[in-house]
């Protein structure tokens, strides 16, 4: 019985704190370990106990395992139930506050690897990027997906060295080239200099906390950029956030492969994503997905995904 076993699975308090950490946002089963300064094969039983009890599910992505939280009947209950024991019970409140700040410390030395990345290769990007796919012929598909309709104001989200960003200035209203790393907005910035500087923004900063109003952008980019995400969800309800209702969001990425060197070389969070996977987070972020095209000329797959803003999902988003 699904019932038993999910409230017996809840009689340990290491299996509570898992159920906290992912709580919000889908985590490496490594990066659980190390939150909880537990071995990764005990952390591993936990996880298969929660597994098994339908409060948590378990992805693959080459030789590594993420977990997110289940859409059990109750999920909702047992959420809710744990934030109260939270607020109630101190000594549970230390070890998940605890829990918050070893997991916020892992991520922002993994956030500094890829911008010391970033700032290493900032010259070097384009090249780079050919090295995994045909820029050309991925570029040409986009515009031709993306020319159905106005582009209006377009956000390059992971600008890069800017090359969304010419691409699309002459035919959007209005540009804001974003990154995260000065070096590569200097690069941006050398080579959109041409562009009249009225039809363009640079701006500095993060796909988590993007400096923009709500409903600002009638399109969102992510060229080759969502891979780095290690919460891809919460990147892309920041993306919906500011993008107006029927606005449309389109990702170009990698599809799921298991290039696992591209973890330490180049800093991938995600040794890309499924289409079954990417519709999910389309969906959950108020975006209605397309059917997805597929580029297949290279080593490595490219896809481009491309969604619809819900107008009846913005202020939940």
């Amino acid at each position: 019985m699904q019932t038993e076993a999910a409230f017996r699975a809840l009689g340990d308090v290491t299996r509570l704190r898992i159920l906290c950490l992912v709580a919000s946002m889908e985590l490496a089963v490594g990066e659980i370990a190390q939150v909880l300064g537990q071995s990764q094969p005990r952390v591993s039983r936990h996880i298969a106990i929660l597994s098994d009890a339908g409060l948590a599910e378990r992805r693959r992505e080459g030789s590594w395992i993420f977990l997110r939280a289940a859409g059990m009947p109750f999920a909702g209950e047992i959420r809710r139930l744990l934030a109260v024991a939270e607020a109630s019970d101190a000594e549970f409140a230390e070890l998940c506050e605890g829990d918050r700040r070893k997991l916020a410390a892992i991520r922002a030395a993994r956030e500094t690897q890829a911008q010391d990345y970033f700032s290493a290769h900032a010259e070097t990007w384009d090249e780079l990027r050919r090295l995994h796919s045909a820029d050309e012929l991925v570029e040409d598909a986009l515009a031709k997906a993306l020319s159905v309709a106005p582009l209006g104001r377009v956000l390059d989200i992971g600008t890069g060295t800017g090359r969304m960003a010419e691409l699309f200035a002459e035919t959007a209203d209005h540009v804001v080239a974003l990154d995260k790393s000065p070096a590569m907005l200097r690069v941006a910035r050398a080579r959109l200099q041409k562009l009249d500087s009225e039809r363009i923004d640079m701006v500095q900063g993060d796909f988590t906390s993007l400096p923009l109003a709500e409903a600002q952008v009638d399109t969102v980019l992510f060229h080759q950029v969502l891979h780095f995400a290690h919460d891809p969800a919460a990147a892309l309800r920041e993306a919906a956030r500011v993008t107006r209702p029927g606005g449309r969001i389109a990702i170009v990425d990698f599809a799921a492969h298991s290039r696992e060197e591209l973890r330490e070389r180049h800093s991938h969070a995600r040794l890309g994503f499924e289409d079954p996977q990417m519709e999910r987070l389309l969906k959950a972020a108020g975006f209605e997905p397309e059917v997805p095209l597929a580029l297949e000329e290279g080593e490595l797959v490219v896809k481009i995904w491309i969604g619809t803003r819900r107008p009846t999902d913005r202020k939940a988003a």
